[in-house]
């Protein structure tokens, strides 16, 4: 599934192509939105919120869509083959006199008031992608998991919003951390949490995730040499591999 710098990078692209231009069509391709009709309106602007993507309109309307495993947003020039969007797997299209935005594979769309927004994201934690995190609320949050696994944790949405498996994993072997530590037995998780922050903001500006342990399978580690290995976080059907390097990141001792 797609993380969070992957949807702010998604959230800029369709910001540069869209933002103060009037829409000239719109189709939602969704069975609760068929009807609605957003031509004529201007864009604001689109901004991500942990693995969301809000696209805001000068009506009061947000746009509201979630790639879930297999989705993106791709941007063409309005009147080429790829903007009429004819594929069965599109699910939206926006298009402006210049530019046409399509969303393939969306696995959530929907559209809502622009000031009801938190009824889509109001139940996520901060995001750790935002211009500022509520760092107390992330941490007050975080106790409220108590013993559940750390790795667990970092996945959950309603912790802190846009780390996935790849961030998980990478945060947690840049901390030396057993993924499968008792959450309140982490020492510090705001210093976690800020690993992962900046791992995130890294990967925004440079397009690559820092690629040393996750999906890294049988492969050296980069520190120790020992052959990275996988586990599973959470139980079927909602289970993630999760990369590790079982020398750098053992068990704490009983």
């Amino acid at each position: 599934m797609p993380e969070g710098d992957v949807l702010r990078r998604t959230a800029d692209r369709l910001d540069l192509a869209l933002t103060g231009q009037v829409v000239v069509r719109c189709d939602l391709r969704w069975p609760t939105a068929a009807t609605v009709d957003l031509v004529g309106t201007s864009v604001l602007g689109t901004r991500s919120y942990g693995k969301h993507l809000l696209t805001r309109f000068d009506d009061g309307r947000t746009l509201h869509t979630h790639l879930r495993m297999d989705g993106y947003w791709r941007v063409h020039p309005t009147g080429s083959p790829q903007a009429a969007a004819r594929s069965p797997q599109v699910r939206a299209v926006l298009a402006t006199e210049r530019w046409t935005a399509v969303g393939h594979h969306l696995g959530m769309l929907d559209v809502v008031r622009t000031r009801d927004e938190h009824t889509v994201i109001g139940h996520l934690g901060p995001d750790l992608l935002g211009e500022t995190v509520d760092a107390d609320e992330a941490l007050r949050r975080w106790a409220a998991r108590g013993s559940t696994p750390v790795a667990e944790v970092l996945l959950d949405q309603q912790v802190v919003a846009g780390i996935g498996t790849i961030f998980a994993a990478e945060s947690l072997f840049a901390e030396r951390i057993w993924p499968w530590a008792a959450a309140d037995s982490v020492p510090d998780p705001s210093r976690l949490l800020a690993v992962a922050r900046r791992q995130l903001q890294q990967s925004v500006t440079s397009g690559r995730p820092p690629g040393r342990v996750h999906g890294r399978l049988r492969q050296p580690c980069v520190r120790c040499g020992t052959p990275i290995a996988v586990g599973q976080a959470r139980t079927p059907p909602m289970e993630r591999p999760i990369f590790f390097c079982p020398h750098c990141q053992q068990p704490a001792a009983a």
